[in-house]
């Protein structure tokens, strides 16, 4: 039986399960196909923990971690309201299709809507089809003001 939690940065089971899930994530081409640096693995759960705009839900299947979703919540100008932008979205390979992600996702809904928030953002890699497939399924949809100027494509500049 599978079990959505809010995570508890504060709980060492929910901490080791968020910093490993997302190891995993990282290691996957879809997540870079490079471990988490010691740095992150060390500081990752403080530095979440410190920021009060990021959540965390993570799925057990008994004691056994299976998914996780990190989010943030930023603001949207236009409507004057918080928005949750959905960061992380991980279920172990094993776990697939067994609606884990859709789960998790009712759960991050359920948190945006108690924050006030107007809408659910998240980025996906364009060869991502599985994950693009499911993000439909569950409302989500290419970001357009007016249809004439196309549609918002993500963007990233390091920082040294």
């Amino acid at each position: 039986m599978i079990e959505i939690v809010r995570t508890r940065y504060d709980d060492p089971i929910h901490a080791a399960a968020l910093v490993d899930l997302l190891d995993a994530y990282a290691r996957d081409p879809a997540g870079g196909g490079e471990p988490l640096s010691d740095f992150a693995r060390a500081h990752l759960i403080s530095q979440l923990a410190a920021r009060p705009f990021v959540f965390s839900v993570l799925a057990f299947d008994g004691v056994t971690p299976v998914g996780l979703v990190n989010a943030i919540e930023g603001f949207s100008t236009f409507a004057c309201r918080p928005l949750v932008n959905v960061h992380d979205v991980v279920v172990a390979s094993r776990h697939r299709g067994r609606g884990i992600a859709v789960a998790m996702f009712a759960e991050v809904e359920a948190i945006a809507r108690e924050r006030g928030a107007c809408k659910l953002t998240l980025e996906v890699l364009s060869g991502n089809r599985a994950a693009r497939s499911l993000y439909e399924k569950l409302g989500f949809d290419d970001y357009r003001l007016d249809p004439g100027m196309g549609h918002a494509q993500f963007m990233q500049k390091w920082l040294d």
